[in-house]
């Protein structure tokens, strides 16, 4: 467990003074090798993954999946369940790879989505993996609602395409933050600059961007603006130093900031692993999409230039909103359809009615499916009772039903086929009372007066809008797969990194994520 929860390596219970310490404690101990010790582990992995699968096994929801790849320092490229994939890793090897875990993990006809960034390879995977799940008949609205964009990912590309126009001022501070920790010298100077011009809260220090990941560059900017006065006195002291930004440059850096601000925040929300996202979807695209409609109005060229671009990526990929996250929004009971038409109508009140209608009808469809295995399941059900040829008489031991018992049951079925209706019916809670809602809860506390609608509701929320769970991984893996430990054999990283994951997840078996990681 001390291996397995903290990262040794194997060989830990080799160690001399390990060995000492253990004999100290219990002179009677008996030491275990490195190869014993990965036999356990490998016993430890397979007990769970079977606690795991009857788990899932009794679980009748839907499972809702995120995929996502990376390399290795080993520059070996694998698919995480942690199944080895020899490269190239094309769609065809990718869809067959997630087909063979998900028939060996026996959800194979459990699945309701699947989240993944947009590389080309994704797609078809999706493709095929959609198709061979068709022939088994086993995705609701014959797939329709698979395939869910990674909104990071996304909102990553669309910011980039507009940081762009800036790309010349953002190397500015870039390359003055390198300069300045390029040695130990130059950052005693810098903090001796910090204490002259003094009111630099230094509890947040210079930050360098990954220029992949846009957000990096925000918070890369956020502390450079905090310490340019500090870079202006620097530039006095050391002339070596060329690259300071004017103060013009400055100015443009902070409108910059707070123009990418509220993408900041909104990618921060949609990232979050441990409460719902797809319910959040709706509006933060939206905020998107608004903020940049406004900026083109504005006096500003560079920004103005950055939203052009911005929406010129923003209509690439959301110029429909996703149907079944927009779904995810009604399900929220503050807002129902009355936020969607509320948000459709000021950005075009003309295709308001029909983009609503459009989400109605694929939200009433997906309704009816939920129906109609719910009904299968029940019909499967009665068709395994007793009958009149088996020795059991209906007529002769069956008590007339109470009328009263029947009415009920009459009003229960009435509910599970209008349960849609009798939801959007009731008036949304008002948001300013509920800020926090729980909605998991709301609908777990709601599974009796409309059990379809709250089974699909569980699991519309269920879906993840990014692939943060999947990278979430791959610190870990690249903790446990770095140049020290390269030979690690494919089946012992997996046991790792899984029996990793299953220990924090069985404290609270309840809460479940599964996700396909990548890498």
């Amino acid at each position: 467990m001390c291996i397995v929860r903290h990262g040794f390596p194997f060989n830990f219970v080799e160690y001399k003074w390990v060995r000492e310490l253990l004999s100290y404690i219990n002179s009677d101990v008996k030491h275990v090798s490195r190869n014993t010790l990965v036999s356990s582990l490998l016993k430890l992995h397979g007990e769970m993954k079977e606690k795991l699968k009857y788990v899932i096994h009794k679980c009748h929801n839907r499972i809702c999946l995120t995929s996502d790849c990376w390399t290795a320092c080993t520059q070996e490229g694998k698919i995480l369940a942690f199944c080895k994939l020899e490269p190239p890793h094309t769609g065809e090897d990718l869809a067959n790879k997630v087909f063979e875990v998900l028939t060996e993990w026996e959800i194979d006809r459990k699945i309701f989505s699947i989240t993944l960034d947009n590389a080309s390879a994704n797609d078809r995977m999706q493709e095929l993996l959609g198709e061979q799940l068709r022939l088994q008949n086993s995705l609701l609205c014959d797939g329709e609602f698979l395939h869910v964009r990674c909104c990071a990912h996304v909102l990553n590309l669309i910011v980039q395409d507009g940081l762009k126009v800036v790309e010349v001022s953002l190397q500015k501070i870039r390359d003055s933050i390198k300069y300045v920790r390029a040695s130990e010298s130059r950052k005693i100077v810098f903090t001796l600059c910090i204490a002259q011009v003094r009111g630099i809260d230094t509890k947040v220090g210079l930050r360098l961007d990954v220029p992949t990941r846009w957000n990096s560059t925000y918070i890369m900017l956020e502390s450079a603006l905090k310490y340019r006065r500090a870079f202006a006195s620097f530039t006095i002291r050391d002339r070596k130093y060329k690259c300071c930004p004017s103060n013009d440059k400055w100015k443009r850096t902070k409108k910059l900031c707070e123009f990418l601000k509220p993408f900041y925040k909104m990618t921060n929300l949609i990232s979050g692993t441990s409460y719902p996202t797809s319910n959040e979807y709706f509006m933060q695209v939206w905020k998107i999409e608004w903020l940049l409609r406004e900026t083109l109005k504005c006096d500003d060229p560079v920004l103005q230039n950055m939203a052009v671009l911005m929406m010129e990526k923003f209509g690439k990929y959301w110029s429909d909103y996703n149907v079944i996250l927009s779904i995810a929004m009604i399900l929220d009971p503050r807002m129902k359809l009355e936020a969607l038409r509320f948000y459709y109508s000021k950005l075009d009140a003309s295709t308001c009615d029909e983009k609503i209608n459009n989400i109605k009808e694929k939200m009433y469809k997906l309704f009816d499916e939920y129906v109609s295995v719910k009904s299968s399941s029940s019909t499967a059900s009665s068709s395994q009772q007793p009958t009149v040829e088996e020795g059991f008489s209906i007529e002769e031991n069956q008590e007339m039903d109470d009328p009263y018992d029947e009415y009920i049951n009459y009003v229960s079925q009435n509910v599970n086929v209008n349960g849609k209706y009798l939801y959007l019916a009731e008036t949304p809670l008002e948001p300013k009372f509920f800020p926090k809602l729980d909605i998991l809860s709301y609908w777990k506390d709601r599974q009796e007066r409309y059990p379809n609608l709250c089974r699909l509701a569980c699991e519309v929320l269920s879906i993840p809008i990014t692939t943060v769970a999947s990278e979430s991984a791959f610190s870990i893996g690249a903790r446990v797969l770095n140049k020290y430990r390269a030979s690690l054999l494919p089946s012992n990283v997996q046991a790792l990194i899984l029996t990793q994951n299953w220990i924090n997840g069985f404290e609270d078996i309840g809460n479940l994520y599964f996700f396909f990681h990548n890498f």
